[in-house]
This record gives C-alpha cells, sequence and structure tokens, in this order.
C-alpha cells in the first residue's frame, strides 16, 4: 500500500514539474516575443518626422521601438552621439558629418544614405535662366558651406565660373567669371525665401522652400543636379564605430531604405528631398 502511495506520489511529482517547466516555457517564450529593444534617434527639427514615423510603425512590428531625441541645432547631434546620450542620429550631411568627426576625432560612422535636399534657384520675376537680367541681383545663404554649395550650382547652371580647386566651399572671392555681371545679396537660409520679393532670384534650401509653399521640380527655375558632386550633401544615418555592425541598427537602417520609405519621402516633400540610395548607395 505503502508502495502504491509513494508511486503515486512521484508520478503526481512528475506531472507537477512537467506542468510548471511548461507553463514556464509559454511565460518565456511570451516575453521573448513582446520583448522591445528601444534606439534613441537623434533629430533636428520635426521636418523629418512624418517620414520616420512611417520607418517606426513598421520596426514597431519587428520589436525595436525608435524614441525621438530632438535638436534645435546641427552641432548637438554629433555630440550627443559621442557622449552617448543617443544611439544614432539622422539629420546631418555627410560632408557637416565628416567634418566635425575628424576634427573632433570623434569616431563616428555613417551606416547609410537616407535623403538629399537639393538647392534651387527660384525667382518671382523670372520664369527661366536666360531671362535673368545683367546685373541681376542675386540672394545666397550667407552660411559658408551652403554658399559655396550655391556657386557651384550656379556654375552649373552656367552663369558663373569659380576658381578651379576652389572644392566644394567656394567663397564670393573666388568667382572668376560672371558674364552677367550678377551682383550677390548674402542673407540667412532660414529668409532666402522670403528675399525674392526684394531681389531677382534667390538661392533656397530644399526645406525652406516647401515652407515658404514653392515646389522644388516645378517652380524653380534651375534645380541643382543629383549627380556624383552633390554625393558630400547627402544626409546619413550615423551611429559610433564601435556599434557599426549593430544588428538592431542595421535593421533600422534596412526599414528605412525601403520602397514604402522613398514613397513617404516623395510625398511628405515634393522634390524638396529625395531618397539618396538608389543614386548614391546605401551607404
Amino acid at each position: 500500500m505503502r508502495r502504491r502511495k509513494r508511486k503515486g506520489l512521484i508520478v503526481t511529482i512528475i506531472l507537477t514539474l512537467i506542468i510548471v517547466i511548461g507553463i514556464g516555457s509559454i511565460i518565456h517564450q511570451r516575453f521573448e516575443k513582446t520583448k522591445v529593444t528601444t534606439v534613441r534617434l537623434g533629430l533636428v527639427g520635426t521636418d523629418s518626422e512624418p517620414v520616420w514615423d512611417n520607418v517606426r510603425k513598421r520596426l514597431k512590428k519587428q520589436g525595436i521601438n525608435v524614441e525621438y531625441v530632438i535638436f534645435n541645432d546641427y552641432v548637438q547631434p554629433d555630440v550627443a552621439l559621442k557622449e552617448g546620450k543617443i544611439d544614432m542620429h539622422s539629420c546631418l550631411t555627410r560632408y557637416y558629418f565628416e567634418s566635425y568627426n575628424k576634427q573632433q576625432n570623434a569616431h563616428l560612422t555613417s551606416i547609410g544614405n537616407t535623403v538629399i535636399s537639393p538647392l534651387g534657384l527660384y525667382s518671382h520675376k523670372y520664369k527661366k535662366l536666360s531671362d535673368l537680367p545683367d546685373g541681376a541681383t542675386i540672394a545666397i545663404p550667407n552660411e559658408p558651406t551652403t554658399l559655396g554649395r550655391g556657386l557651384n550650382v550656379l556654375q552649373s547652371a552656367g552663369l558663373i565660373k569659380v576658381k578651379k580647386g576652389s572644392g566644394i566651399k567656394p567663397s564670393l572671392k573666388d568667382i572668376i567669371s560672371n558674364p552677367k555681371n550678377l551682383q550677390f545679396k548674402e542673407v540667412d537660409p532660414a529668409t532666402a525665401a522670403r528675399a525674392l520679393n526684394s531681389v531677382d532670384a534667390s538661392i533656397i534650401n530644399g526645406n525652406y522652400a516647401v515652407a515658404a509653399k514653392l515646389n522644388p521640380k516645378k517652380d524653380s527655375i534651375y534645380l541643382e543636379p543629383i549627380n556624383k558632386a552633390a554625393k558630400p550633401y547627402v544626409n546619413i544615418i550615423a551611429v559610433q564605430e564601435k556599434n557599426k555592425d549593430n544588428k538592431v541598427y542595421k535593421k533600422v537602417v534596412a526599414a528605412y531604405q525601403t520602397e514604402q520609405t522613398k514613397q513617404a519621402i516623395e510625398k511628405t516633400y515634393k522634390g524638396a528631398q529625395e531618397a539618396a540610395w538608389p543614386i548614391y548607395g546605401r551607404n
């Protein structure tokens, strides 16, 4: 009788253990399925949020939560990334990023191309380049990098020539040919669109053009060519160098560089920004 009771007790214990282990396994599996990894993403302003919202929604299904960290200037994202306060940022051109990285020995790196925002030449007075009169006044952003870029755009349009070897940051002093005797008015980049009322034409950044209800593809009299020369102005996703092979971060890049994102970019920016990876490669 005692043997039967012992045998029954042992069977009960074994069955109980099986049930407990089984329940534990189910709980563990469910926990694994619902486990979420948060990625802190640095952005400047909120202009890029509509596109990232599209990406974030898809990443959520993969257990990745993208948390925005918003900055109000283009210096702080690199600093925050260097100090580990964010995991990645997506707001700087390759040229600006690489300049900071080299100067500060920051050990940051790009892991993916995102968008490029072409500069445009706009005018309320004239509908095409050839209409610009001799002595026309052109408003141009006074920020050195954008000013140089603007001069290179005017050179590609055939309006001026700059000194050979002046690279991507020529100054007004580097203009060596100006057949139309164009006059230049330096303005803050944010006011370049408003300057259209007082000048013959204005070089305007894509985001400021859209904010002024200008369509870069339809309203510009000349738009910066998206070619090899424009590659330094491609925006990138950046991380600390030690994290360049992080699997989660690679999933973020992969989710961004999709046809869905490309369509979101076209819908949101209407030509002010274009998907860069189909043109310049994924990184």
